[in-house]
């Protein structure tokens, strides 16, 4: 009895300490001078991006963003674009298969595996908030959504 509850505290403290280090505030990463990047990464931890401005053709923006899918849990749960954006998110998956759906706008990616990524691109073209989510099996239910916000 006594060692089930140290095997229960434990996994609790292992649980929270991940929740606690996927839920901190993300890190943004300093603006080049617009020069496109080249080469490869050799760093080992993931950054995450929530969002860049890119310039594109007069006053056209595209806003880019950064998703994590991990267990249950999609990291930044929220984004802000203004009507009329172009939007480019790229879709990268640290745990188990899942994929990227906001029906409002038909976007979607394929049911991705652990390591994946894949990018969808579209227009901002109507005001309000929008539900992105996960659809594999019952991870929308357990919390794998966040909120796409059009102002």
């Amino acid at each position: 009895m006594n060692k089930t509850i140290w095997v229960v505290v434990v996994v609790v403290l292992i649980a929270g300490g991940g929740w606690f280090y996927l839920s901190r505030p993300a890190n943004i990463a300093p603006e080049a001078d617009n020069a496109p990047q080249t080469g490869t990464q050799t760093n080992t931890e993931m950054p995450i991006i929530d969002s860049v401005n890119i310039p594109v053709r007069g006053a056209e923006v595209i806003k880019e963003f950064t998703i994590i899918g991990s267990p249950f849990l999609f990291s930044p749960s929220s984004m802000t674009v203004k009507k009329g954006d172009t939007v480019r998110i790229t879709f990268k998956n640290s745990g188990g298969t899942h994929d990227f759906k906001i029906d409002e706008f038909n976007v979607a990616t394929k049911k991705i595996n652990d390591g994946a990524e894949e990018t969808v691109e579209f227009i901002a073209d109507k005001t309000g908030s929008f539900e992105y989510y996960c659809s594999v099996g019952n991870h929308r239910a357990m919390g794998m959504k966040g909120t796409l916000t059009v102002e």
